[in-house]
């Protein structure tokens, strides 16, 4: 598509409020569009890459200008009917509006461009994304924030960049188990019970399970929540699917989803998953992956793309899902992760499928815990960190032992791209660099690199 520019000839400055056409050329993750007008970025939500809009600027800062979508003047090929009422508004996707086919392309794309810019690697290869078979219904897990400015109180999702609240009374990203679950609770909110349970909640966070369709509740609040202890055999006999209900309480702060105590208020805590012919039993609060399909895919590829070493130390593991793939395919493997519930989890979950012996966790930061004798005995290392990615201090660790082989799992590209950077500059080199959809509608990207240090030889030196 030809785009002409129309922005204001000879305009120095913008102004807040001033309407404008702009031409949009770029795409953030946070599904703002990125045009230009009188020498300015501006970043607007609605407009896609190839598109022009009318557009008011709502913001002004010193280098950019943030404005709102007034009418779409010229649209690309690319875009696609949104799905949900209330996307634009709820912060739980960004893509709605663009194809499912083009969301993969500029997906792969955002890899490589942090690649090139923040890793500083030239024209990096990077391999076609692996869909997820639903780009709807996926999630696993569902955390909804309690209303309390309506009588009954509501729930909802937070806004776009905002602590608002958007009330919903449906999900179609969430899996089908889940959607049902959040559509009886709006129904049952004027009941007494479950009235005064959501008068003392901040969050109802529900997971479920792809595989036996069990799906688990925990409401957080303050402190401990009588009401909650009182409808909890209430909701299990009238809200179809539901296994367990428990009560988290005493939060962090402000903005935690979960508290630190958790305590089983009815029927089970956990429910059980099955990937790839590994059971698993999670709780709303594990560690633990939103898109199953996805995990199986990322299974399936490492089987093809690896031999499994004898020795495998899983960093940042979470509830051991990845290191009991790899214990159930014959390496003796070491997990290692600063949260004691996760680890108990994992634990639990290596006895559920008879590897006690094949992998032992540990509890501890992983930063504090790298430079062990477990990690200079490893052939392989895997890594899943947050966010924000590794500490330097492990990436260093990893390289000073010149582990053979990285297997680098990240859900940020930026500071894929920066880890990156700092392990070929200590001597490893890519084999493969595979993104994978694990969020389908938003603006996140998992992706997986293989990596090798550049001579095994000289690990024995």
């Amino acid at each position: 598509m030809t785009i002409r520019d129309t922005a204001p000839k000879g305009e120095e400055k913008l102004r807040a409020g001033a309407e404008l056409d702009v031409a949009f050329t770029d795409l953030l993750a946070n599904g703002q569009g990125v045009g230009r007008a009188a020498g300015m970025v501006v970043f607007c939500f609605g407009p896609l890459p190839g598109e022009r809009a009318r557009v008011r600027i709502a913001t002004l800062k010193q280098r950019y200008a943030v404005a709102e979508m007034l009418e779409l003047l010229e649209a690309s090929p690319d875009r696609a009917q949104p799905f949900c009422a209330v996307f634009g508004a709820c912060g739980g996707c960004q893509l709605q509006h663009l194809s499912y086919p083009a969301q993969l392309a500029w997906k792969r794309e955002s890899v490589r461009n942090a690649l090139a810019r923040i890793g500083g690697f030239a024209d990096p290869d990077v391999a076609e994304m692996v869909a997820s078979k639903n780009a709807r219904g996926y999630r696993n897990k569902m955390a909804l924030v309690v209303d309390h400015r309506v009588a009954p109180a509501a729930l909802g999702f937070y806004r776009q960049r905002s602590h608002d609240i958007v009330p919903v009374d449906a999900c179609p990203i969430v899996s089908p188990e889940l959607s049902e679950i959040l559509t009886r609770l709006h129904e049952l909110r004027a009941r007494a019970d479950v009235a005064g349970m959501l008068d003392q909640a901040r969050h109802i966070v529900a997971r479920s399970a792809h595989a036996t369709g069990q799906v688990v509740l925990t409401v957080t609040s303050a402190r401990p929540s009588d009401a909650a202890a009182r409808a909890a055999p209430a909701l299990m006999r009238d809200v179809l699917g539901l296994v367990g209900a428990s009560n988290s309480y005493d939060p962090a702060g402000e903005n935690a989803i979960l508290g630190r105590h958790h305590r089983l208020l009815a029927g089970n805590a956990e429910i059980e998953e099955t990937i790839g012919g590994l059971r698993l039993r999670v709780s709303p609060a594990s560690f633990f992956q939103v898109n199953v399909e996805i995990v199986a895919e990322i299974f399936a590829f490492l089987d093809r793309s690896v031999t499994y070493p004898a020795k495998v130390v899983d960093l940042y593991c979470g509830a051991g899902t990845f290191a009991l793939h790899f214990a159930q395919r014959g390496s003796s493997v070491v997990g290692i992760e600063e949260d004691a519930r996760a680890v108990a989890e994992a634990v639990a979950n290596a006895r559920l499928n008879g590897l006690e012996q094949a992998v032992r966790f540990q509890t501890g930061r992983v930063e504090e815990v790298a430079g062990t004798q477990a990690l200079a005995e490893a052939d392989a290392v895997f890594l899943d960190p947050p966010r924000k990615g590794c500490d330097e201090a492990v990436l260093a660790a990893i390289a000073r032992v010149r582990v053979p082989q990285l297997w680098y799992l990240s859900c940020d590209a930026a500071t894929l791209a920066r880890d990156l950077k700092f392990l070929v500059a200590n001597g490893y080199r890519f084999r493969t660099v595979q993104p994978f959809d694990m969020f389908p509608q938003t603006g996140h990207v998992e992706t997986l690199v293989l990596l090798e240090y550049a001579d095994f030889a000289s690990r024995l030196n």
